[in-house]
């Protein structure tokens, strides 16, 4: 039940940060990351590294408490559903 709830959890704490991260250019505060797609539109990739600088804390942190082989297949789980969702909810992707 532990692990369940750690990957929801996580899950949810992924998703926050790529969307949060895909809106950061709106705002102008850190310098735009994006790739162009197609002529009208721009993927934006700022939220999806801030979302793997979030799973690179998470596994330093389980690192540090050698909590690792329990940690490792949870955030990586919740990181794939993440990213998958994600993806299919659009985030990064803006029209020029």
């Amino acid at each position: 039940m532990k692990r369940v709830l750690s990957v929801v959890f996580q899950f949810i704490l992924y998703l926050f940060v790529f969307g949060i991260g895909s809106l950061l250019p709106a705002f102008s505060i850190l310098p735009t990351w994006s790739v162009a797609t197609s002529p009208g539109r721009v993927f934006v990739y700022d939220g999806l590294l801030l979302m793997l600088l979030a799973y690179v804390v998470i596994l330093l942190i389980a690192a540090a408490r050698r909590r690792l082989p329990i940690a490792l297949p949870n955030a990586t789980i919740a990181l794939v559903l993440a990213v998958i969702i994600g993806l299919l909810m659009k985030f990064g992707l803006k029209s020029v």
